[in-house]
């Protein structure tokens, strides 16, 4: 077995360390051609690989797989029912952060719906009465809380539906994450958790009330976060708030750990040198370290991204190659409806054909059809010359692609196929103008 090929979790069989290869001059995902894909299915079209969504949350679980702790796949990331259902049938937990996400997981759980709702934990800054009374009809497993304000909603519902509903207050510890600034949760000056020094008397408070149950804490610092340090030294804080508050009398048994582990977008597609593995491991061990202290506590951690980033990418097919004085625009016909991460975050996405190039390459933008400047896959990206009708893959976009895709310019939404070895699901077919619109009342 290479160094470019890792076992995989669940089906015993050999993973490639990108799902995205060439056969001959052909780009594949797994074993299906993209370009047949293309062919039956249409563009723009997310391409998943649930060989490599195993292999990485089966990473996380071997990793944490000596101690008390739950690996809950963050659902904002990709919120796909196929790819839902796939992780809870290898024992995942959840994170969501609202009602809908929560219906998902249930639709997704399958015969496994109250054990896979039961490893759900609710996050997030504005829940609503609604979603509340869901998670706790539901049974989840731990609301995040966010605010006092939030945490007296919560014991007033629960105490309407006669049940006792179990919290952890989100601490926001104030460690600086080295990130995009739109991701970065961690500060006094986010929206998000409260000031660690104000936890204690709000547990206290909290003690009063016979419908909450303080059963944990919990810090997320932000998302796509490349170093470890900055994980431990949250944990390390909430570490020293657990042993406080355990001294007042409170049960605590959960510290949830939050998510934010990222990948290298910049990394080579065609010679990965950006090791998973080694990379979970160091974050496992750096939490292990900083969390020594908080004895029989489950740990809980949130993966999202870097679980399924790598293993998706979104098909276009190039309506035009034009030239504007010096510049060479590539005009593809996905978007930034598709794929928003260029335009709101600046980021980074590797860009193939589909058929490998032969000649040389040239500097070229590639863009949607939107009618923003902001439609941008690349800007001055040296990449193989293409011509109209032919195919083009935007790499690692399997996180925040379709969750955060949208309908403006009245686009349907790309279909969604998850290929699994040599074989191929169509799990999201594409919207008609009909359903767009079926809404609308005139």
């Amino acid at each position: 077995m290479s160094a470019l090929t890792r076992r995989a979790t669940g089906k015993g069989a050999a993973v490639a360390a990108r799902p995205f290869h060439y056969r001959g001059r052909a780009l594949c995902c797994d074993g299906v051609s993209l370009e047949e894909l293309a062919e039956e299915h249409g563009t723009p079209l997310y391409v998943y690989s649930a060989q490599q969504i195993r292999y990485r949350f089966g990473l996380f679980q071997e990793a944490f797989a000596g101690r008390e702790a739950t690996v809950c796949y963050a659902v904002k990331a990709n919120s796909s029912l196929a790819i839902l259902r796939l992780l809870a049938e290898m024992g995942a937990g959840f994170d969501i952060v609202s009602g809908g996400e929560l219906e998902r997981v249930r639709r997704a759980s399958g015969q496994e719906n109250k054990a896979a709702l039961g490893r759900v934990v609710f996050s997030g800054a504005g829940k609503q009465v609604w979603e509340i009374d869901a998670a706790l009809k539901a049974g989840i497993l731990l609301f995040n809380v966010e605010s006092e304000a939030e945490l007296g909603l919560l014991a007033e519902r629960a105490e309407a539906l006669g049940v006792r509903a179990r919290f952890a207050l989100r601490v926001n510890p104030d460690v600086f994450a080295e990130t995009h600034p739109y991701i970065s949760t961690g500060l006094g000056s986010h929206k998000f958790g409260v000031e660690v020094g104000l936890a204690r008397a709000i547990y206290r408070r909290a003690a009063r009330s016979q419908w909450l149950d303080a059963a944990g804490v919990s810090v997320h610092i932000g998302s796509q976060i490349r170093a470890v340090a900055p994980f431990a030294a949250a944990l390390a804080r909430v570490a020293s708030l657990v042993g406080e508050l355990r001294s007042d009398g409170h049960e605590i048994r959960t510290v949830d750990a939050g998510g934010g582990l990222g990948i290298d977008y910049n990394d080579s597609p065609t010679e990965p040198k950006f090791d998973a593995a080694r990379k979970v491991r160091e974050y496992a061990a750096a939490l292990g370290k900083a969390s020594a202290g908080l004895g029989a506590a489950r740990l809980l951690v949130e993966p999202g991204r870097f679980v399924v980033a790598q293993a998706g990418g979104l098909l276009t097919r190039v309506l035009v190659v034009k030239k504007n004085g010096a510049k060479t625009f590539v005009i593809v016909d996905a978007a930034m409806n598709d794929l928003i991460r260029p335009a709101l975050y600046q980021a980074h996405h590797e860009i193939l054909p589909v058929a490998k190039g032969r000649g040389a390459s040239a500097k070229v933008d590639v863009v949607g059809p939107i009618c923003e400047s902001g439609d941008f896959f690349a800007h001055d990206r040296a990449m193989a010359k293409v011509k109209a009708g032919e195919l083009v893959l935007v790499l690692d976009a399997g996180a925040y692609g379709m969750s955060e895709s949208s309908n403006y310019n009245t686009r349907a939404r790309a279909a969604e196929v998850l290929v699994d070895g040599d074989e191929a699901s169509l799990i999201r077919r594409r919207e008609t103008l009909k359903e767009l619109m079926a809404a609308e009342i005139l």
